[in-house]
């Protein structure tokens, strides 16, 4: 009896031990992606959306009445969103009612060769390097496409690998990002750039329909762009490594599916609806990717923390606040997709955070507002500016977007971090203590005091 026992537990530690070979080997077989650096777009000054310049955007649109100023003043009061967001240029000049496709690619144009001119100029990569370009930009369609502009302007070379994804939102760059991971593991010692961003121009809503007119509140001009690469001998110059990242899709649902489509209205007006159950579709798809990310970021004692716990929960039918996980014995950093206020308040109460840990996406939202895909690295950006980022650390990504989708990804901080980047000439009077733009209630508070 003795030596069957001992001939099992011989066999099992045989099997551990082949299993982490196995999973050492699998480790060291498997290319990092690291960042090196990024560049986020700031527009110039004149571009700016202060409360005299939306008043007159909204006073000028023949097709609102009083009920729709109403809406847009209290909306606008309560979004979150303060005097220095940018708009777009024809939206600014008040050609917004007849946009054309020279304006959405000058947009376009200024995004994205401002963000690669000053990407390349600080890590002295040259364009002809890159081996993989990523572009997600959602709403633009052009002939040639925008990574072909890039490809021309930069005079890239002939073998590298293109993608152009389209139609993915908010959560684009995470996609493109995980896209750049999988190539990685093929293409050895290589670089790739992620230029991410939003066509405003010809997509600004001037119709009546609430639903349609918050996006007109919340969208802002911005972009980013990303130089990653795989090369072991850039990992002490690089900023940040990946360590997972996952992608959840929960379009098979009805509900979800149209929770955020991009429609015409009666009037024939374009623009994106979104409806009531988009908060049910946000829970559901966050819910379903933490449930693979989580047992691959968190420690492994606070996971049998959370089973027993929940085992005794559930025997006791009682629920106390340390029943939940906790995320931050594995993640020190959260760096939320800036989509609008409630987005930011409804992940702070679903995953147990504190003000501190919502700070940076607030503080992204009130001064850039939400620039779509490229949101999250305003929201790493101010996190750098304040130099809370220290080497170690880890920073979970979490990004929503239509169709529906939840994109989650985490990095570890390789340096202590400390650039300023867009925020320097204004990091100095963040966090405000209030992101309600009482301005707008100052000045237009007539509005609430007329009739029909």
């Amino acid at each position: 009896m003795e030596l069957v026992f001992s001939t099992i537990c011989l066999m099992f530690l045989y099997c551990m031990m082949v299993f982490f070979l196995l999973k050492l080997f699998s480790k060291m077989r498997s290319q990092s992606c690291y960042i090196v650096a990024y560049e986020c777009y700031k527009a110039p000054d004149d571009m700016k959306l202060d409360t005299e310049t939306c008043g007159e955007l909204i006073l000028r649109n023949k097709n609102l009445g009083i009920e729709q100023y109403k809406f847009l003043l209290q909306a606008m009061v309560k979004a979150g969103i303060g005097e220095e967001t940018y708009g777009p240029r024809n939206v600014i000049m008040g050609t917004e009612e007849s946009p054309n496709l020279t304006d959405a690619l000058s947009e376009i144009d200024d995004i994205v060769f401002g963000t690669l001119d000053n990407l390349f100029a600080k890590t002295g990569v040259s364009p002809s390097e890159i081996d993989v370009l990523v572009v997600t930009i959602s709403m633009i369609t052009s002939a040639p496409s925008i990574p072909a502009r890039i490809i021309n302007r930069y005079k890239m070379r002939g073998d590298i690998k293109v993608f152009n994804l389209s139609g993915m939102g908010c959560s684009a760059s995470v996609i493109a990002v995980d896209l750049v991971n999988h190539i990685f593991q093929t293409y050895k010692n290589s670089y790739a750039v992620v230029v991410s961003s939003e066509s405003l121009s010809p997509n600004w809503y001037r119709g009546i329909e609430r639903s349609m007119m918050l996006p007109n509140i919340l969208f802002r001009l911005g972009g980013c762009s990303l130089l990653l690469t795989n090369k072991s001998s850039l990992k002490h110059q690089a900023i940040l490594k990946l360590n997972h990242s996952v992608r959840t899709h929960v379009g098979s649902n009805d509900e979800a599916f149209g929770s955020c489509t991009r429609i015409e209205d009666e009037q024939g007006n374009c623009g994106f609806f979104l409806t009531k159950s988009l908060p049910k579709a946000a829970a559901k798809a966050v819910a379903m990717n933490l449930r693979v990310l989580v047992p691959k970021m968190l420690p492994l004692r606070e996971l049998i923390r959370y089973s027993i716990v929940s085992y005794w929960r559930n025997k006791s039918k009682t629920s106390t606040p340390e029943s939940g996980l906790n995320l931050k014995s594995g993640i020190e950093h959260f760096c939320i997709h800036p989509g609008g206020r409630a987005v930011i308040d409804g992940m702070g109460r679903s995953l147990g955070l504190n003000e501190n840990d919502l700070e940076p996406t607030r503080m992204a939202l009130h001064r850039f507002g939400n620039t779509s895909a490229a949101g999250l690295w305003y929201v790493l950006s101010y996190m750098e500016a304040k130099k809370r980022l220290k080497k170690g650390d880890r920073i979970l990504m979490i990004s929503l977007g239509a169709g529906f989708k939840c994109n989650n990804c985490v990095w570890q901080v390789m340096k202590n971090l400390e650039d300023a980047n867009v925020w320097e000439d204004c990091i100095a009077k963040y966090p405000v203590k209030c992101t309600a733009n009482t301005s707008f209630l100052e000045k237009y508070s007539w509005i609430n005091e007329s009739s029909n």
